[in-house]
């Protein structure tokens, strides 16, 4: 009796609007709640309310919330743009999908020609660092080859697979050994190289 008398104080919002009793058995009452009664108006202002309730009557039960939704839609849209109502909406989301996708071609295009570059860059670049780093590796081998301890057993390789005679390279420390077997000779400066 509590339900039934909260039910009868609360008519759904067709109901309400119109001034009719809301009864148990009310087939807007589930889709058509109180606190939205300009969802029941303006689908009423559209469809008029004994289409809706033949067509709700068509339908099967889970069927009848999305016509519900789909009437109510277009029936807000017809409200808002009484000329084209919701294929306006349509036509101005299919224009704006339409731009993203130019966008997002773009956006690929410009990613495969990124890619292609780096490819590219990829491919040539040993070359390039050939060229970059065969001049720097250079000198370093002809320093090597140039160094007095290369020419030193250079010669001496050469000396024992011919036989000739072996004269020693000049070398930066022969100055130093000759230098001292002349103090020793020459007994030092100004003496015998005895202290």
């Amino acid at each position: 009796m509590a339900s039934s008398s909260s039910s009868y104080n609360s008519p759904c919002a067709a109901c309400k609007f119109l001034r009719r009793k809301c009864m148990p058995g009310c087939i807007f009452a589930p889709y058509f709640p109180p606190e939205e009664p300009q969802k029941f108006a303006n689908v009423h202002k559209i469809f008029g309310a004994s289409n809706v309730t033949k067509l709700l009557n068509e339908l099967l039960p889970h069927q009848r919330e999305d016509a519900v939704n789909s009437l109510a839609y277009e029936a807000e849209a017809r409200v808002r743009d009484p000329v084209y109502g919701c294929v306006g909406a349509i036509s101005f989301l299919q224009r704006q999908v339409q731009r993203l996708q130019k966008e997002l071609d773009s956006a690929n295009a410009d990613l495969i020609r990124y890619a292609c570059n780096e490819i590219t860059t990829a491919t040539v670049l040993p070359t390039g660092l050939n060229s970059v780093i065969q001049p720097n590796m250079a000198p370093r081998r002809r320093s090597v080859d140039h160094h007095p301890h290369h020419q030193f057993y250079q010669q001496i390789n050469n000396t024992s697979t011919t036989g000739g005679a072996f004269s020693a390279p000049y070398l930066p420390w022969n100055d130093i050994h000759n230098r001292s077997g002349d103090i020793n000779e020459g007994g030092g400066e100004g003496g015998d190289g005895r202290m």
